[in-house]
């Protein structure tokens, strides 16, 4: 993989500050033994400037190195982490710009103290392979700290929206017929439904796209309606949007860069907002919160009226309960339910300001079988439904936390191999207790819940599917802290 410009300034201009400091000497020694001024020096080592090969060979002299070595793209074991990060392109894939990072700065830093930054970012890198997180997880990870700096709310995007659906004179709902005719009439494009079954090692896609003069874009004949519907209107977004660094099939295969990683998103919003415009949403939202009762078929209705799924509408709440609502205390979970041995996937969260119980878990922990995410899919398997809408308050186990959680549950089709559901949890506040009406529905359920299993001090529950085991562990520890002190008390008393 080829290192670009400013990374080979990069290592340059740490070897050279590392192989000073190494001999002792400071920028204004350097410069007397070189002729080159401190301040190029300083251009130099801060990754702003790469000298030209008559510099290089009066650095390598005063240095007491060789010229191929001082222009080496290897770096020392010191800077081995700092070096593989290089490699990976991250720095420069990710758009720093967008967190307010300047990227002539995070270079500043790197060279500013290379061997503690290696050892940090060393340690960055161990703990991800402990984790099992590739860059396809860090991106994503990365992504979804952008969209809950922003609320999840990107006004740019709504605009855009808006004035595609003004320019073609575009009625909520869309049908499916009318997002096709757009792509072929707008964009020449050509639509295929398809099982693949030319090709069997593609059966797993559900869309594929052939870009070109005259682009195709192949469906998977088994993808709903609501499903078909998305991926057309994400295609609209990639092309009205003008987004050129793309995935060209919707479920990832490979991550390349962060800019398809985002790209996507942004196709992906384009789309939901397109068939849940926010001004209609946030109406049908307000009607739906000024009830007294929690309305079971409300949101699976609002489904059908505008041909999305669970997740695309609760996603899409996410959206606007900050921006329009003023509810900006809330989660996002996807759970998937593994029969044989039972268990349940978080498969997709999004916290909104702050880290929001419940959250996902890399301990290899049992999620507490009591919440609401949970619930619904064995409900929704005991009813014999194919679709299930409920909600309940959710109050956590010594702590303050509150939340009033909607949760639809879905069965297994051929995208969703088992089990489902999607839910939203909007924490129990001023705010929310003003706008939602029902928050104090009677009928609701209040439920005292967990985060793990392993972690519930809850003796009594009779969801539990794993012992207390590191509850366990902490009161043993304070029970000998306690007995430790008791003793180190009782040895200062007696030594007077």
């Amino acid at each position: 993989m080829a290192l670009r410009e400013e990374n080979i300034r990069l290592i340059f201009g740490l070897k050279m500050r590392q192989l000073r400091i190494d001999k002792g000497l400071s920028l204004s020694e350097l410069a007397q033994r070189t002729g080159i001024s401190v301040s190029y020096l300083t251009e130099i080592e801060k990754a702003r400037k790469y000298p030209k090969a008559d510099k290089i060979s009066l650095l390598a002299e005063a240095l007491e190195t060789s010229y191929d070595q001082l222009v080496s793209l290897q770096l020392d074991k010191r800077l081995a982490a700092v070096s593989e990060l290089l490699q990976s392109h991250v720095l420069t894939d990710l758009p720093l710009e967008m967190f307010g990072v300047e990227p002539a700065s995070l270079l500043e830093l790197l060279a500013g103290a290379p061997t503690k930054l290696s050892a940090f970012v060393s340690t960055l890198i161990e703990i991800g392979r402990n984790y099992g997180l590739g860059f396809e997880g860090f991106y994503l990870a990365v992504l979804r700290s952008f969209q809950e700096m922003h609320d999840n709310y990107f006004p740019e995007l709504e605009d855009a929206v808006a004035a595609f659906a003004q320019s073609h004179r575009l009625q909520t709902p869309l049908s499916e017929e009318q997002l096709s005719e757009l792509l072929v009439s707008e964009y020449g494009y050509t639509i295929t439904y398809t099982a693949f079954d030319d090709q069997p090692e593609l059966r797993q896609l559900r869309s594929l796209t052939l870009p070109g003069k005259s682009p195709r874009l192949l469906l998977h004949q088994q993808l709903n309606a609501e499903q078909r519907a998305f991926a057309l209107g994400r295609e609209l977004g990639y092309n009205y949007l003008g987004l050129v660094d793309r995935p060209y099939t919707a479920t990832w295969i490979e991550v390349n860069t962060f800019e398809q990683v985002l790209n996507n998103f942004r196709a992906s919003y384009f789309s939901s907002a397109l068939l849940l415009p926010s001004v209609v949403l946030e109406k049908e939202l307000q009607h739906f919160f000024e009830q007294k009762q929690f309305d079971t078929h409300f949101l699976p209705g609002l489904m059908q009226s505008y041909g999305v799924s669970a997740e695309t509408l609760l996603h899409r709440m996410t959206s606007l309960l900050p921006a329009r609502f003023g509810l900006g205390e809330l989660f996002f979970l996807r759970f998937e339910k593994v029969p044989t041995p039972e268990e349940f996937v978080l498969t997709k969260e999004l916290h909104l300001n702050g880290q929001h119980n419940p959250h996902a878990t890399v301990l290899n922990e049992h999620y507490c079988r009591r919440w609401l995410s949970l619930t619904a899919i064995h409900e929704l398997q005991s009813a014999g439904e194919n679709l299930l809408c409920t909600a309940q308050q959710s109050h956590y186990v010594d702590s303050d936390n509150q939340y009033l959680l909607m949760s639809i549950a879905t069965t297994a089709s051929a995208w969703q191999p088992t089990d489902g559901s999607v839910s939203i949890g909007l924490r129990l506040n001023a705010a929310l207790k003003r706008k939602i009406r029902f928050w104090n529905d009677p009928a609701l359920r209040i439920r005292t819940v967990g985060e793990t299993c392993e972690r519930c001090p809850l003796v009594d529950c009779e969801s539990r599917a794993a012992s207390p085991r590191v509850v366990q562990q902490q009161q043993k520890t304070a029970a000998m802290k306690q007995a430790v002190n008791a003793l180190l008390l009782k040895n200062k008393q007696a030594q007077g």
